[in-house]
């Protein structure tokens, strides 16, 4: 359970905008797994919060819980992985990095492992050349350590043996095969 008013090291999974100011961004975090926060007004030009809601960067946040999702009440930039984001083919692996983390856990389920795993992955992106091999060894870190797949056995095909677990497609596989091969 999540205490009033919280905070820990996160990375942003994703965002959508809700009304008119507003963002919902979905976070994994060090402390609290999975969760849900209200971005408030942080759209507005003047906003502080603003850029430093973008996805794929390691933040350091506070919140408060409501009785809905939580608020997200302090944000300030840890690491931005600025190296990625020139590069389109890394770009679509750190989000692909995002979304199967999102897709994967559940909300307020705590895990610091999966966190280190993605956090590892993203600083590795940055200088790594051969991407393809890092999305494969991602899948398969973080499908063993969640108990989906056994530590000694050779995972052949990554994406199929994620897709069984996930019982459905993942959105950017298609943008991270064209443009990983």
């Amino acid at each position: 359970m999540v205490p009033r008013n919280y905070s820990s090291t996160a990375i942003i999974l994703s965002k959508r905008n809700y009304s008119e100011a507003d963002r919902i961004i979905v976070v994994y975090s060090k402390k609290y797994g999975k969760l849900t926060l209200m971005a408030k007004a942080v759209r507005k030009i003047k906003s502080r919060k603003r850029g430093h809601v973008e996805v794929f960067s390691e933040v350091s946040f506070s919140a408060a819980r409501t009785k809905g999702m939580g608020i997200l009440t302090e944000v300030e930039t840890i690491n931005d992985y600025k190296e990625i984001r020139p590069s389109l083919k890394k770009v679509s692996l750190a989000y692909y990095f995002c979304e199967v983390v999102a897709k994967i856990t559940r909300e307020e389920e705590q895990n610091d492992t999966v966190f280190f795993i993605l956090q590892k992955n993203l600083k590795k992106l940055q200088t790594e050349t051969k991407l393809k091999k890092l999305k494969e060894n991602f899948i398969f870190e973080l499908l063993t350590n969640l108990g989906y797949w056994p530590r000694n056995k050779k995972l052949i095909d990554p994406d199929y043996a994620l897709e069984v677990v996930l019982e459905r497609q993942i959105n950017s596989i298609r943008v991270g095969k064209k443009v990983l091969l």
